[in-house]
């Protein structure tokens, strides 16, 4: 009798082995540096956090903007259910709440700064592409169903542009009232 084949070699790494590890580790350090604000996120700082060696961050990542703009594109990829209410009123409102209450929690807020803040373009791009297709297929359901809807633009610019305005650069509260007027807005302005 022989013994079985041995299994075949992977590519791309292996799944759940060191290199998840590592990443999971270094997102993890990442977070909560963001989070307590207390140290400059560098490269060695946040290796250290992790407990990893700086120079495996550096040539996985490469740069602080790098790394962040994974751990947004890891954090912020599917992260807001699309609601289908059957009403674009009521699906923007859901959204628009569902949003705020994410941009609420202080940790993600911490990692939405600390994007904007290193000028990680990658990663604002991520989460901008992420949330427009969320809107997009808000809208897209609508037409389908028949009815008018405004166009994407509008709906980024009277929605996202002051969610996210308030929630990175005021400290007023993104209240379920606020988000419903947004909405309000939009669509009266949109059908006048």
């Amino acid at each position: 009798m022989s013994a079985p084949p041995p299994p075949a070699p992977q590519v791309g790494g292996r799944p759940g082995g060191r290199s998840a590890r590592v990443r999971t580790a270094v997102h993890r350090a990442v977070k909560e540096l963001v989070a307590d604000e207390t140290e400059l996120l560098t490269i060695p700082v946040v290796a250290a956090r992790a407990g990893v060696h700086a120079t495996t961050v550096y040539r996985r990542w490469g740069s602080i903007s790098d790394l962040l703009a994974d751990v947004v594109t890891s954090r912020f990829a599917g992260d807001i259910v699309v609601p289908d209410t059957g009403s674009l009123r009521e699906d923007l409102n859901r959204y628009a709440y569902d949003l705020a209450k994410d941009l609420s929690d202080p940790d993600t807020l911490a990692l939405v700064r600390a994007t904007i803040g290193t000028g990680g373009e990658q990663g604002a791009a991520v989460c901008r592409s992420e949330r427009q297709h969320q809107l997009e297929a808000i809208l897209d359901r609508e037409q389908a169903r028949g009815n008018p809807t405004p166009s994407l633009e509008r709906t980024t610019d009277a929605v996202l542009a002051p969610l996210y305005y308030r929630a990175v650069f005021t400290d007023l509260p993104l209240t379920p009232e606020w988000t419903h007027r947004l909405v309000a807005d939009l669509l009266s302005l949109d059908h006048s």
